[in-house]
């Protein structure tokens, strides 16, 4: 796995466990589900035409 596509998977999960506590501690964001979403969709694309 190239260095960029490791930093994306770790600013995936690092924004998981983010917008996690965020929501434990004040409650759920729709808006920043959303965004995760997207960033854990463009971690897969990039990972995926990095393996193709």
């Amino acid at each position: 796995m190239p260095g960029t596509t490791k930093a994306m998977v770790v600013l995936t999960v690092v924004a998981l466990v983010m917008i996690t506590a965020y929501t434990v501690a004040l409650g759920s964001s729709g808006w920043l589900w959303f965004g995760w979403v997207v960033l854990g969709l463009a971690t897969v694309g990039m990972a995926a035409s990095r393996s193709a």
